[in-house]
C-alpha cells in the first residue's frame, strides 16, 4: 500500500506542479476564476472527509479490538460520509455546467482572458474529479470491508486490510486538504 500511495503521490504531484507553474504564470485570472467555485460546498465536504477519516481511525482501532459491531457501523458511518460528499460535488458539477464553467463542453466567459480561465478550470476538473474517482473507489472498499466484518472475518485478530483500507482513505483526505484551499480560496483573501 505504501508504494501505491507513493506512486499516488507522485501522480496528484504532477497535478500539483502543473497547476502552481500556471498559477503563477497566470495569478489575476486564476483569482478570478477561483471565484466562481463554491467555497462553501467545499468547506462542507472538507469538514465531511476530516469527520469520515476520524470515523476510519476509529474503525482501524475497533478491528483491533475485535469489536465487530462497533467495525461494521463505522466502515459505514465513513462510507456514508464519503457518499455525502460525492452528492454535494455532484450538485457542484451541475452548477458548474449551468454556470457553464466546463472547459470546451459549456465554457463562457465574459470577463478578461477567458483561455486561462479555462485553463484554471481544466485542472479544477481533471484535480476533483480525479480526486472524486480516488472517493468513489474507497466508498466501495468500506462497503466491501463493511461486509466482511459482517461476516466475522476480522474477528481473528487479522484486521490488516481494514487498516490498509484506513491508510488510502486518509490518503485521499490529505489530497483535498490541499485541494481545497488551491482551488476554492486561491482567489479569496
Amino acid at each position: 500500500m505504501w508504494v501505491f500511495l507513493a506512486t499516488e503521490i507522485l501522480f496528484f504531484g504532477g497535478l500539483f506542479l502543473g497547476y502552481t507553474v500556471l498559477r503563477s504564470e497566470y495569478p489575476r485570472d486564476f483569482a478570478a476564476a477561483s471565484h466562481h467555485t463554491e467555497v462553501l460546498i467545499g468547506g462542507i465536504n472538507t469538514a465531511i472527509l476530516l469527520f469520515s477519516s476520524t470515523l476510519m481511525a476509529l474503525a482501524v482501532r475497533v478491528a483491533e479490538l475485535r469489536n465487530r459491531k462497533q467495525l461494521i457501523w463505522l466502515l459505514l458511518g465513513t462510507a456514508f460520509f464519503g457518499i455525502i460528499f460525492m452528492v454535494l460535488k455532484g450538485f457542484e458539477y451541475h452548477k458548474d455546467w449551468t454556470d457553464h464553467l466546463v472547459p470546451v463542453f459549456n465554457f463562457q466567459w465574459h470577463e478578461a482572458n477567458p483561455g486561462h480561465v479555462q485553463i484554471f478550470f481544466w485542472l479544477y476538473f481533471a484535480m476533483t474529479g480525479l480526486h472524486a474517482v480516488h472517493v468513489s473507489v474507497g466508498i466501495f472498499i468500506m462497503l466491501i470491508l463493511a461486509l466482511l466484518a459482517w461476516f466475522g472475518k476480522f474477528t481473528t485478530g487479522h484486521y490488516t486490510p481494514v487498516e490498509i483500507a484506513g491508510l488510502y482513505w486518509h490518503f485521499v483526505d490529505v489530497v483535498w486538504i490541499f485541494l481545497f484551499p488551491l482551488l476554492y480560496l486561491a482567489g479569496h483573501r
